[in-house]
């Protein structure tokens, strides 16, 4: 008798190499050509992989950041690889509905409508909460959850307007269904974005809504992520496991997958055997999980009232500092991939 591993593990493999498949999957992407997109927070990391590969599938797409010379960037770099294709860029901070508002409008005004809509923008805090307040709480909130709920609901009038119904996608992240020490209000802002997708997803009838939960990708997103408490120590440990290729995934063939599962209209994602291991533990035993996040939390940099607390700080201005040898050493154990992400995936630039 097999065991049930192995008889999951044949089927998913029967099932890539299955042509009937393989076929499925290409005529959704297709379908998204010459469709109109919109890809928030589109200027680096994921944000920018997912745009690109609307751009290979032949959709016109309008990239929006807040950062002016960081999306410049991407909009050469996407006319670059594909100089027929329409592509637009737009500033756009999403905690802003009058701005959401704008782009929304001037994208559906400039390619002729809107089809899919993946709303990606968000930040990462990495601290222990003494060495925070509620103000980075209600800014992870103001930017994922809050820019969510600007962006669907700006974009749903339109979407409900494509031909077959629109696609609108919702960047969550395994954070939001399993709440990971030292990342407490970043947990919080996606668990409200997964509830948004849900709900969305029940009540809309014309347009698809995708539900996307992320584990760690090498993105190259520690340098953008800010960092509190003892900023070295915080910035070591994530870089380091954000960069572990067993525990973190590549970020090119991440956005592969959110865009198909856009394409085919799937109501949720969770990418990472990680993530998804999280995902139904916490789901049979959310006790046993609980106390497993515990006592990860004790390995994890103190942030008692001893420990200093200097000012968050982005991750590439920590960088430099993080002088400990066994930190250095920590953080080039596993970072290495995620930091090559960083210079493929446009996050090397300062921000203002």
């Amino acid at each position: 008798m097999y065991p049930a591993s192995a008889v999951v593990r044949g089927h998913t493999m029967s099932q890539a190499r299955n042509p009937r498949n393989r076929q499925d999957r290409d005529r959704a992407e297709s379908a998204l050509a010459g469709r109109s997109a919109v890809v928030t927070g589109g200027s680096r990391g994921l944000g920018l992989l997912l745009a690109e590969r609307l751009v290979d599938l032949g959709c016109d797409v309008t990239v929006a950041a807040r950062d002016r010379e960081e999306l410049a960037e991407a909009g050469g770099r996407l006319s670059g690889r594909h100089p027929t294709a329409r592509v637009r860029t737009q500033v756009c901070d999403v905690t802003d509905r009058e701005a959401v508002r704008d782009l929304v409008r001037s994208a559906a005004e400039a390619h002729g409508g809107l089809d899919v809509v993946i709303a990606n923008a968000g930040i990462i805090q990495v601290a222990p909460v003494e060495a925070i307040g509620a103000d980075e709480f209600r800014a992870a909130v103001d930017t994922m959850f809050m820019g969510s709920v600007h962006t669907a609901l700006e974009s749903l009038p339109y979407l409900r307007r494509s031909a077959g119904g629109g696609r609108l996608a919702l960047i969550g992240s395994v954070g939001g269904l399993v709440t990971p020490p030292h990342l407490v209000p970043y947990a919080c802002a996606k668990s409200a974005v997964a509830a948004l997708a849900e709900g969305l997803r029940a009540e809309e009838e014309q347009v698809s809504v995708t539900a996307v939960h992320p584990g760690l990708m090498r993105t190259g997103s520690h340098l953008a992520a800010e960092f509190g408490g003892d900023r070295g120590a915080e910035f070591a440990w994530f870089s380091a496991l954000a960069g572990t290729p067993v525990l973190s995934m590549d970020a090119e063939r991440a956005a592969r997958r959110i865009v198909r599962a856009v394409a085919r209209r799937r109501t949720r994602l969770v990418l990472t055997p990680a993530a998804r291991a999280a995902d139904l533990a916490h789901g049979v035993a959310p006790a046993l999980t609980v106390r497993a996040t515990a006592l990860a939390a004790r390995v994890l940099p103190s942030g008692g009232p001893d420990t200093p607390h200097p000012e968050p700080a982005q991750g590439r201005d920590v960088e430099p500092a993080v002088a400990h040898p066994v930190l250095r050493r920590l953080r080039a154990w596993g970072s290495a991939l995620n930091d090559r992400a960083a210079d493929a995936f446009n996050e090397r630039r300062r921000h203002a």
